[in-house]
């Protein structure tokens, strides 16, 4: 493969490097409140996007497969919102006893009980190819679950939530059957125009956290945090990935990538209201809001980089199942060489007893005999 050939198949993980540098160098143009205007372009434009690209490649019959699987659904929510904060607590516990700042702890909880992003797990899972009409539902109804069960304003959690990914998908199914036969005929590449806007996501979200004075940590303390953060991700994605491969699970390897992703992320849209209710008036609201403001970016980057992993894992299982599925053709077996030996064995048989041959047919004798 030449080297020109490997740049553009791996186009989007040079995408991330090249977002992140930028980022780095100059953080001011695409924080909150910046030349780019991240609160609108990636929250209401950027996020409506994404939903009216998925409407317009997802089937209907998809998007209602995906509203009644409720098996996967199950195994999403209580993941995300009982084993996850509760594994967390379990492993906090251990931690409680080494030196690492306890208001940092504290953040690590509550970054256990946020619910999953509405955008980033779904972008993931289309740029996988996995069952991202599942994704959809399970990222926006965790979001509005767990949000409208805590003291963020229900009306501004659900009127986001309804004007960025209800509407859009809507639309996005209208126009659908109007353009159904070109788009099938044309098959544009929808895959690669989520990760256009997964990198802008990117771009915007490292500014925010390289511009963000509330990481001002000491070095040792940073880099636990970010080990941990990483490594937790990676334990949760590998623990979702074998409960939902299991022989047993009836998860396809599609519904598996969805699983992966909407099980692990988790939101900084809604986590940084809500700490702030929360835990105001505390001194100490910054260094538990670091957790998360570095979970967030960690959960884009890690995934973005695993993307060509899991695709690859997705279609090789996928071929897999599809020859183990195909029916086996019959053997036929034919014993039409073995007449000749079968006749001439019987024939020495009745020729050696005269008396079994008394019942048998004149022709009978005749053609053993022979």
């Amino acid at each position: 493969m030449g080297l020109l050939e490997r740049l553009r198949k791996e186009w989007f993980i040079l995408g991330i490097v090249l977002v992140i540098a930028v980022a780095r160098l100059e953080p001011a143009v695409g924080v909150k409140g910046g030349p780019l205007k991240p609160e609108i372009t990636i929250t209401y434009i950027a996020v409506s996007a994404i939903f009216f690209n998925s409407g317009l490649s997802l089937k209907t019959e998809e998007l209602t497969s995906a509203l009644m699987h409720v098996k996967l659904h199950l195994f999403v929510q209580i993941f995300t919102l009982v084993f996850f904060p509760t594994a967390i607590w379990l492993f906090l516990q251990l931690l409680s006893i080494t030196p690492i700042n306890e208001w940092l702890l504290k953040g690590l909880q509550t970054v256990g009980c946020m619910p999953p992003p509405v955008s980033s797990a779904v972008i993931l899972t289309k740029a996988v190819g996995g069952n991202e009409a599942a994704a959809i539902f399970n990222s926006a109804f965790g979001s509005f679950l767990l949000g409208s069960s805590s003291s963020v304003p229900f009306t501004s959690i659900f009127s986001q939530l309804f004007m960025t990914v209800v509407v859009p998908l809507i639309i996005g199914q209208i126009v659908r059957r109007y353009i159904k036969d070109w788009l099938e005929r044309k098959k544009p590449p929808f895959g690669a125009i989520s990760s256009c806007v997964l990198l802008m996501i990117i771009y915007t979200t490292f500014c925010d956290t390289f511009a963000n004075p509330n990481i001002d940590l000491d070095k040792f303390s940073l880099i636990i945090i970010v080990f941990i953060i990483f490594s937790i991700q990676m334990s949760f994605m590998f623990l979702t990935f074998i409960f939902s491969t299991r022989n047993n699970s009836s998860f396809t390897p599609a519904d598996t990538v969805a699983i992966i992703f909407c099980s692990t992320h988790k939101s900084l849209t809604l986590g940084i209201p809500m700490l702030k209710i929360v835990f105001a008036g505390y001194e100490h609201l910054s260094l538990i809001s670091v957790p998360l403001l570095i979970y967030h970016p960690a959960q884009i980057l890690l995934g973005s980089l695993l993307v060509p992993t899991i695709k690859s894992w997705m279609v090789s299982r996928q071929k897999a199942l599809k020859l183990t599925r195909q029916p086996k053709a019959p053997v036929k077996v034919s014993f039409l060489p073995l007449l000749p030996m079968v006749c001439s064995f019987v024939g020495k048989l009745l020729n050696c007893s005269p008396v079994l041959l008394k019942d048998y047919p004149s022709t009978v004798r005749k053609y053993f005999m022979n």
